[in-house]
């Protein structure tokens, strides 16, 4: 901390024998202090830490501290580690393997490149769901998932060994926000002398869900993401602060799948882009950690850059339930004790100051869905039916789909596996159990399990045709379903484990039977895909599901029954008995009670020490993947996947004056809610596209890239 202006502010503390130091904000900044949101007691301590009078400034650290009056100022932030996936990762990996060419080519020791900052990959968007419904479809999935991105592992897997600092973790494992919930996050930093909070970016927009376990972070580009790997700071406009106030507790049948929907449309109503939201207020005390996670986790659909929930005590128990090492967490305990970072819900004269207060009562939470286009168009599920109809009507646009009249009893027949079949508007063709959003939440999943086990025991079933899937976000979820005894009833409404990945929530759906395909494309159906994803635009889940509905688990098997979404779950009953008496969704549906009991049994730090203590192993496939060894990367000329940049081809050690930008011009300029999905969509490369024909050039395999 040599030449840090604020290195007097530095005490000591002492957690079971052991003497950290830590920078002591609460006497730095006094009365100032308390009144700050504890998400910006964060940003405060990483440039008081930070401060070296270069990149991080004593004006930086006045701005935090009197943060009240400095709002929307520009702001040097450090975070303190830096996550990726294997999409937005691959090419920073690259990157830092092109440093190492150039820094050989000019003399000097290419091992000396390496991330400064700890850096974390886990690939999670590779796997597709070609295969669902079988009990063989998790390892074909993962077979093929080798088959088409071998390449990519291989460069990955050396990376893996190639890199310090670096911890890169291997297909099949879960999905990144979820692994970086129940293992990689450390709440607190404690490898080295001086504690400090844990903090990270994240190279996809949903690495706010880590903001659930008190942990800030938040979605970067690329660029801003290599520049924290190399130990540069981001700079940031001081946030405003929301504070979101919640009261009362949860209806039993509401989830927190319809918690999230209403925050979102809440948020989204009252406009909180480039806005820090922070939660407090006694109700928050109900809420669990994997609820919190819930919430966070949606954060870029409400349109914030973080929600925050300060760690409290339910924050440490779930560190001990996740098997984090006891150790560390008292030392988290204690730190945060002392530098008044510890939050007590229930205790209003702990809360700070913020820029606007909104409030909502959990009382008030009905059981919703979203769409059918944004995941912010909330609509309660008793209103499914009525609203489906008028979208079918509606001038085309979010909320429409501009079909007339005499169109509205369109329908398509098809035959499936010697049977026929008939599709109409409504008709769902996916129903996936998907998405970090939910399946890192015990209480969504074991509540599917339970409603699975008493749907299938009053006889009711998907229809075949369905695509049902289950990719759970973690090897921790595949083991509670199992050991509860509610696996083989999901399996058996045809929601087999498919994969370890983002899967249908990010467009990797897969394709479908092409008598559906061309009973919907020959009859202009809008049928529909309903997932528990987080994410519903346009062209994202699969090009023939024109409406598709954000919902929890529970709510994905219930529509899945059914077979189509323009349902009244009240009125109308899912199926018949043998005898043939009406079954109908409330019947079925398990109490927050019953799904808890299941829950405190089965969900077991055991499960997370198991599972994570050979997480960078990796599958067989993997293990026996043969990557290049060495401090260098062995370029493939001919690779249409992995090339080297030629970024520093003429790279000397003398730097090069900077140079004007003349007639920079602005690559795209989109309207409203125009997403990456409907200018790239992840999953497929269609057949007439550019990238289609670059391939087909160089003799790619049409069956391994196009769907």
């Amino acid at each position: 901390m040599a030449g840090n202006p604020y290195a007097g502010y530095l005490k000591d503390l002492e957690v079971g024998g052991k003497t950290f130091k830590f920078f002591d904000l609460p006497a730095l900044g006094g009365s100032k202090y308390d009144e700050l949101p504890f998400s910006v007691r964060v940003l405060l301590e990483s440039v008081v830490r930070n401060c070296d009078e270069f990149s991080v400034t004593k004006s930086d650290v006045e701005c935090v501290l009197n943060w009240a009056n400095q709002q929307n100022v520009e702001l040097n932030f450090k975070p303190a580690r830096v996550i990726l996936q294997d999409f937005t990762g691959v090419p920073a990996v690259v990157d830092f393997a092109a440093m190492r060419d150039a820094v050989s080519k000019l003399g000097g020791d290419p091992d000396k490149i390496n991330p400064i900052c700890p850096s974390d990959l886990v690939i999670d968007h590779s796997v597709q769901v070609d295969f669902a419904r079988t009990p063989d479809s998790l390892q074909k999935n993962q077979d093929l998932e080798f088959e088409r991105n071998k390449e990519r592992f291989r460069f990955l897997k050396w990376g893996a060994t190639a890199f310090r600092n670096m911890l890169i973790v291997p297909p099949g494992s879960g999905i990144v926000h979820q692994v970086n919930l129940e293992y990689l996050a450390r709440v607190v930093f404690s490898d080295s002398e001086v504690l400090y909070p844990d903090s990270v970016v994240g190279t996809d927009s949903h690495t706010t869900m880590i903001n659930g376990l008190g942990v800030l972070g938040w979605g970067a580009g690329g660029i801003e993401a290599e520049a924290v790997m190399l130990g540069q700071a981001i700079s940031m406009l001081l946030p405003e602060v929301i504070g979101y106030q919640i009261t009362g507790a949860l209806d039993q049948y509401a989830t927190s799948t319809d918690l999230v929907l209403t925050i979102t449309k809440h948020l989204r109503q009252i406009g909180v882009v480039g806005k820090f939201v922070e939660f407090f207020g006694p109700g928050v005390t109900a809420l669990s950690i994997a609820d919190r996670a819930t919430i966070s986790n949606m954060c870029p659909e409400y349109g914030a850059t973080v929600g925050f929930f300060p760690v409290d005590n339910a924050t440490l128990a779930y560190l001990r339930q996740t098997n984090r090492d006891e150790t560390k967490i008292q030392t988290i305990e204690a730190y945060l004790r002392a530098s008044k970072m510890m939050r007590n819900y229930s205790d209003a004269n702990q809360d700070p100051k913020f820029t606007q207060v909104v409030e909502l009562d959990l009382a008030t939470v009905v059981p919703s869905v979203s769409g059918p286009k944004r995941p912010h168009d909330r609509v309660s599920v008793s209103e499914m039916k009525q609203d489906f109809l008028q979208c079918l009507t509606n001038k085309v646009g979010f909320k429409g789909f501009g079909l007339r009249n005499e169109n509205l009893g369109a329908a398509g027949a098809f035959e499936y596996e010697g049977k026929t079949y008939s599709l109409k508007h409504g008709s769902v063709v996916i129903a996936a159990i998907t998405s970090c959003t939910n399946t890192s939440n015990p209480s969504v999943m074991l509540g599917a399990g339970l409603l699975a086990k008493k749907a299938s025991e009053a006889g009711l079933s998907v229809a075949p045709y369905i695509k049902t899937s289950l990719s759970p976000g973690s090897g921790v979820v595949s083991y509670y379903l199992q050991e509860s005894g509610v696996l083989p009833y999901l399996e058996k409404m045809g929601f087999n484990n498919v994969g370890y990945g983002c899967m249908t929530c990010i467009g990797n759906s897969g394709p479908l039977n092409d008598a559906i395909v061309d009973a919907i494309e020959k009859n202009d159906l809008v049928c529909c895909g309903v997932l528990s994803g987080n994410r519903n635009f346009e062209g994202r889940i699969h090009p023939n599901t024109r409406a598709n509905y954000l919902a929890s688990p529970l709510l994905v098997i219930a529509y899945a029954i059914a077979g189509r979404v323009d349902i009244d779950f009240e009125t109308e009953p899912l199926g018949h008995t043998e005898k043939g008496e009406p079954i109908f969704l409330r019947q079925v549906w398990p109490t927050r009670s019953e799904i808890q009991a299941v829950e405190s049994k089965y969900v077991i730090p055991a499960m997370f020490k198991e599972v994570y203590s050979k997480v960078t192993q990796g599958s067989k496939a993997w293990q026996e993947l043969q990557a290049p060894e060495g401090k260098l990367y062995p370029w493939d000329t001919t690779s249409t996947y992995i090339k080297k940049p030629p970024f520093f081809e003429n790279m000397t050690e003398e730097l090069p004056q900077q140079a004007p930008l003349v007639d920079a011009r602005c690559l795209l300029n989109l309207g409203d809610s125009v997403t990456t999905d409907h200018i790239s969509p992840a999953g497929s490369i269609a057949r007439n596209s550019p990238a289609a024909r670059y391939l087909a050039e160089r003799g790619q395999a049409f069956q391994l890239i196009l769907t």
